[in-house]
């Protein structure tokens, strides 16, 4: 028994060995006695000399000697077969990594727009951003199916945020001021636990409420304007999928006034897009220069209480227009009581990457300037509706 035991550890270290090195050794290995890959480590090594080896591919036999190979060129079909071996043989974060190897070693951005790929890609953000920047080459056979592919990438990102976000705006908006319309997301538990401690049941352990309260959501006499300005150069694939959810979550909330506005050296007003994300996104016009100070000049028209707005600068901070007016306009706007954040650039899952002396001056004039992760942002809501300090919040971040 012991025997078989260590058997089969060589056989399973002499395959992993025969995987990293790939097909090239595959006479090497083959030349040792008992020695083969399984079918299903057969499949991994096909799809793994696919991608990132020159060798056979598809064409070599199994465990046997170097074949006639196909070449370092991949052909649709070939790919697509790839990816969907891919997809059952590994796990998602490894898939992910694998397929955004694919399209950067083999140039694969044109094969990248087959309907029959699309299908077989793994939903993956990065991937998600680059087909944003390209979405004007997708050719009208596959315009469907990348919508599809953007789609589940946003999907993803509402389950994530939408609850949170929407509890996060109810309770900082909407303390004292309640509706009699159920509403199981606007529950107030703090309050209707306070005003039916007296019909504590004993017996149950339990309290037994006369009346449950719900936050208002139609309520206006707390409005808010909230605006997101939102940089779209080709480097902010990731936060502006991030920004763009959580601006079509806003907007569907009555208590707060939503705006968004992307920005390269030009400025487009994307609000009226606010009832379809995927809509909003193909919106964008991803890539070109930067001209902050245009965007935010243009965003400063829809302050119509300053107290009462909430102004994101989403950006990288690489500023082309003018540095000094830009600087200016978000001074005037911190000290008329606009709340201004600026948000910097996100990418591999919220690490920072910014100007880093625009940034300084920027959070010299006491306007908070960080990155924040996507889980992050109900917190940051909160405390800015709130009017907290978010020097914490900054320093934390």
């Amino acid at each position: 028994m012991m025997k078989n035991n260590t058997e089969q550890k060589i056989q399973q270290n002499l395959a992993r060995w025969r995987l990293i090195l790939g097909q090239d050794t595959q006479e090497q290995f083959s030349d040792m006695s008992d020695f083969s890959l399984s079918e299903e480590q057969y499949l991994m090594d096909a799809a793994l000399a696919s991608i990132y080896g020159g060798g056979q591919q598809e064409d070599m036999p199994r465990n046997g000697k170097n074949g006639s190979g196909a070449g370092n060129a991949l052909s649709s079909p070939k790919l697509t077969k790839c990816l969907g071996d891919i997809r059952t043989l590994y796990d998602k974060d490894i898939v992910t990594v694998i397929q955004n190897d694919a399209i950067e070693r083999k140039g694969l951005k044109q094969l990248l727009m087959e309907p029959e790929i699309l299908e077989n890609l793994e939903p993956d953000i990065n991937m998600a951003a680059t087909m944003l920047l390209l979405k004007d080459q997708i050719p009208q056979r596959s315009k469907e199916g990348a919508r599809l592919y953007i789609k589940k990438i946003v999907e993803q990102i509402n389950a994530m945020l939408q609850n949170d976000i929407q509890r996060a705006v109810i309770a900082a908006l909407n303390k004292h001021s309640h509706s009699p319309l159920p509403s199981a997301s606007a529950i107030d538990f703090k309050y209707t636990i306070s005003k039916n401690l007296k019909n504590y049941n004993a017996d149950l352990k339990a309290i037994i409420p006369e009346r449950v309260y719900f936050f208002d959501r139609a309520n206006k006499t707390n409005s808010w304007t909230v605006i997101l300005d939102i940089d779209q150069s080709g480097s902010m694939g990731e936060s502006i999928l991030y920004s763009s959810v959580m601006a079509c979550i806003l907007a569907s909330m009555n208590t707060l006034k939503t705006r968004i506005v992307a920005f390269d050296t030009s400025v487009i007003d994307l609000t009226e897009k606010t009832n379809d994300p995927v809509d909003l996104l193909f919106g964008i016009q991803m890539g070109g220069g930067t001209d902050i100070n245009k965007s935010v000049a243009y965003c400063q028209q829809f302050i119509e209480t300053p107290t009462k707005t909430l102004f994101f600068l989403i950006s990288d901070l690489e500023e082309g227009g003018n540095q000094s007016a830009l600087l200016q306009k978000l001074k005037d706007m911190k000290e008329s009581g606009v709340t201004v954040i600026s948000l910097l650039a996100i990418a591999d899952g919220g690490k920072p990457y910014y100007s880093a002396s625009m940034a300084q001056k920027i959070a010299r004039m006491a306007i908070p300037c960080f990155a924040c992760t996507p889980e992050r942002l109900p917190e940051l809501l909160t405390a800015a509706l709130k009017g907290h300090d978010l020097g914490g919040f900054d320093r934390r971040n």
